[in-house]
């Protein structure tokens, strides 16, 4: 008997380049719009405690109004799959997609869905320069890590719902012990260091990424918020983030900039951050969620390398 996929992609570009390869038809493909890595969540994807926490999130921070009603018709797919035999999953080698993919993967054990899973993900491509997004392989290659697929075993499954669990959670330091299991997530491990470092560290109340992007303005000729959320994008490693969410930390990060008509550059306190002389978490006050906890509520500790409460915030 022919395998009949249902494909889960990342976004609207991959479902119209798979379509235009031919890879897959438009209606055997369910597109996975969300962006899991910021905001709140909870553990049942498919819940009214999950939409609802995502609606307040998108419209308190981004001032959108989420699409319910596309994201219902795309989950509503997983509730007429008798005709599949198997699922494949699109995902990349950054945080922002490895969480979609395990939250996905949850969703999918959480519906009774036990369809053999494969995965395509992309990252590093013989060849290349930097790491790459499935998009921005061209059609040779992209047809090559589709006849590449994974097949996720048990121990890769129940890999990423643990994390997915620990994600909605309360203590995210139980992901630690797991960024060492080898699985065939072959990213796995720089995503998940990755999340633990967005929380502010503990020296100078600034996340590593924040960091990053002030050792940019240190280091480059910056004109604007505009031209920094640019440079950022490709050169932040393995987080994913987009032009929304980049903005949205920039903006944080003003306190840290003078800004004129036509340079953006480091101020006193910015100079201070980078050298950890002074801890500004508590002024940056960055309420945002990463799954069940805020950002501001804990902070890293590169020496323990672990997460600790922070104090102003403790009971």
């Amino acid at each position: 008997m022919t395998p009949k996929t249902l494909h889960i992609t990342n976004g609207n570009s991959l479902t119209d380049y798979l379509v235009e390869l031919d890879i897959a038809k438009a209606a055997n493909i369910i597109t996975w719009q969300e962006t899991l890595c910021v905001g709140p969540t909870v553990e049942l994807v498919s819940s009214k405690e999950f939409m609802k926490k995502r609606v307040s999130f998108f419209k308190t921070f981004y001032d959108i109004n989420l699409n319910t009603k596309e994201i219902t018709n795309e989950l509503l797919q997983l509730d007429d799959i008798a005709d599949y035999t198997e699922v494949l999953l699109w995902f990349e080698y950054d945080l922002f997609c490895h969480i979609n993919m395990v939250a996905v993967i949850s969703l999918l054990e959480q519906k009774g869905i036990h369809l053999p899973i494969y995965l395509v993900c992309s990252g590093r491509v013989e060849g290349e320069k930097g790491l790459k997004g499935l998009a921005q392989l061209n059609p040779k290659q992209l047809k090559s890590h589709y006849e590449d697929r994974i097949k996720l075993n048990i121990d890769d499954i129940a890999l990423a719902k643990r994390v997915w669990r620990i994600y909605c959670g309360k203590d995210h330091n139980l992901i630690l012990p797991l960024i060492t299991r080898p699985s065939s997530f072959k990213y796995m491990s720089n995503c998940l260091k990755a999340h633990i470092k967005r929380f502010p560290d503990t020296r100078s109340g600034i996340s590593t990424l924040e960091y990053n992007i002030l050792k940019l303005v240190k280091e480059n000729k910056i004109t604007s918020r505009h031209h920094l959320v640019g440079y950022t994008l490709h050169y932040q490693g393995y987080y994913g983030y987009g032009d929304l969410q980049l903005e949205r930390v920039v903006d944080l990060l003003s306190i840290f900039f003078t800004e004129t008509e036509n340079t953006l550059t480091l101020n006193r306190k910015g100079f201070l951050a980078l050298e950890h002389q002074h801890n500004y978490q508590k002024e940056m006050n960055n309420t945002i969620a990463f799954g069940g906890i805020k950002s501001l509520d804990y902070k890293f500790d590169k020496e323990k390398n672990k997460l600790i409460k922070t104090v102003f915030n403790a009971n």
